[in-house]
């Protein structure tokens, strides 16, 4: 292990108490027992504070945004609009509270870990937490694809699983198939990989409340969406001395991927973990496998996921209409996947059917590459896909449409992504930055 290694777990050391194992408990931690128990919001929250962080207050919000800015996510504490790679290599990014908790390894030991939560079934605890709210999360109770959790005595979550970050990650593009080519990838290796009790649908301790909790970071490496300021290597990858993970202020930058919504663009999401290795490594995420028993692929608004539809093999030039290039394939050819997919999505997080797990529906064209547009909206795919210009993806999980609301001709490809979607601004925000969008 890397002395840089030694020195963060150190000073991590110094910066959060650690617990002795007769600290964690199943109760619900209480100071008084007189006093009334603190919500799992205040609990939360609180150790933010004492780890150093801003804790998001619902009255008085440290950020409050512009229509124009369209953000989806209230606790955010900056955003960086600027999508010219040439001046900010990451491209856009925001910057989350980081939350420390407790994984499980599979040999029954605790470590720490560290995560940011988007997401929350109940109202209550999204609008304390300022996340989105998302009821449908809930249905994943009783799935198997969730984890329960419990609470330390100083207010920290314990996880059933664990991830590990140290894997570096690799892609060999696939050769040309037909029209296919790049996606699907000859070979794939996730950059983090979870343990068979890790699922990012956390369940809170004694309620039926599931929040969306990624973890981003522990012992073994960070994530490989917090990007590094001295470049995109596998050098860079597991590098705890990234000034984007600030640990003492309890705060993280991630990576923001484009995509289309309602023949707009700039759908801001992040990727965090996914039940395919696939996606996992060509949308720098974790592969988490507990995620595929989640209900249930290719049905909607039955389940606890979301259709949305990438292709296979859009178009990897700027012809020049504005619209940029698009595709699993352009992603899998591109130098360390650093270009997005850049898919299409439904609905935005607003709707109470959203949820931030994603049930890919993967297409793939029939014409040259020089005819394809542009996928912006789920008209124009439904529209495209009856005129026999899209099809399916020929390595979809489901021969044939199942009950989804959304399409009638899609089918579902068996991949589960975790997109949280965070903003999703008008163009006149592009090139701005608000907030504190780097950790100081």
């Amino acid at each position: 292990m890397k002395k840089t290694m030694y020195t963060m777990i150190a000073a991590s050391a110094l910066l959060f108490a650690s617990c002795l194992q007769d600290d964690f408990t199943g109760d619900n931690p209480v100071d008084n027992p007189s006093e009334p128990e603190p919500s799992a919001a205040r609990l939360l929250l609180n150790s933010i504070e004492a780890d150093g962080g801003t804790p998001f207050d619902s009255d008085r919000p440290a950020l409050t945004f512009t229509d124009a800015q369209n953000v989806f996510l209230p606790s955010i504490l900056g955003i960086d609009f600027r999508v010219d790679r040439s001046v900010v290599p990451a491209g856009p990014t925001a910057r989350f509270p980081l939350f420390q908790g407790w994984e499980t390894l599979p040999n029954g030991e605790r470590r720490e870990g560290y995560y940011i939560i988007t997401e929350a079934s109940d109202e209550d605890i999204a609008e304390e937490l300022g996340v989105i709210f998302a009821p449908r999360m809930a249905d994943a109770i009783g799935s198997g694809g969730e984890q329960n959790s419990q609470w330390t005595e100083d207010g920290r979550l314990i996880f059933e699983g664990s991830v590990d970050f140290s894997p570096k990650r690799s892609l060999t593009a696939g050769a040309p198939d037909g029209l296919l080519f790049g996606f699907p990838p000859a070979a794939v290796t996730p950059g983090a990989v979870a343990d068979n009790n890790w699922s990012s649908y956390v369940v809170l301790p004694d309620s039926d409340i599931v929040i969306n909790a990624q973890l981003v970071a522990n012992e073994t490496g960070i994530h490989d969406r917090i990007p590094n300021p001295e470049g995109n290597g596998p050098e860079q990858e597991d590098d705890l001395n990234n000034p984007n993970l600030a640990i003492d202020q309890a705060s993280v930058v991630l990576q923001l991927l484009d995509g289309w919504h309602d023949d707009r663009q700039y759908y801001f999401h992040i990727v965090t973990d996914t039940s395919d290795p696939g996606p996992a490594t060509i949308e720098l995420g974790v592969y988490a496998p507990r995620l595929n028993n989640l209900p249930a692929f290719g049905l909607f608004p039955g389940g606890s996921m979301l259709p949305f539809s990438p292709t296979a093999n859009g178009r990897t030039f700027d012809n020049g209409d504005g619209f940029g290039v698009q595709g699993l394939n352009a992603a899998s050819l591109s130098d360390r996947q650093v270009q997005d997919p850049t898919n299409t999505f439904p609905i935005d997080p607003r709707d109470t059917q959203y949820a931030p797990m994603w049930d890919a529906h993967v297409t793939e064209f029939t014409v040259p590459e020089e005819d394809r547009p542009i996928l912006r909206s789920f008209n124009q795919i439904n529209s495209l896909l009856a005129d026999g210009i899209l099809i399916p993806f020929r390595g979809n999980r489901n021969e044939f449409p199942l009950n989804n609301s959304l399409s009638d001709l899609l089918t579902a490809t068996g991949a589960i992504i975790n997109c949280p979607v965070i903003t999703q601004p008008d163009a006149s925000v592009i090139g701005t930055q608000i907030g504190l969008p780097r950790n100081q």
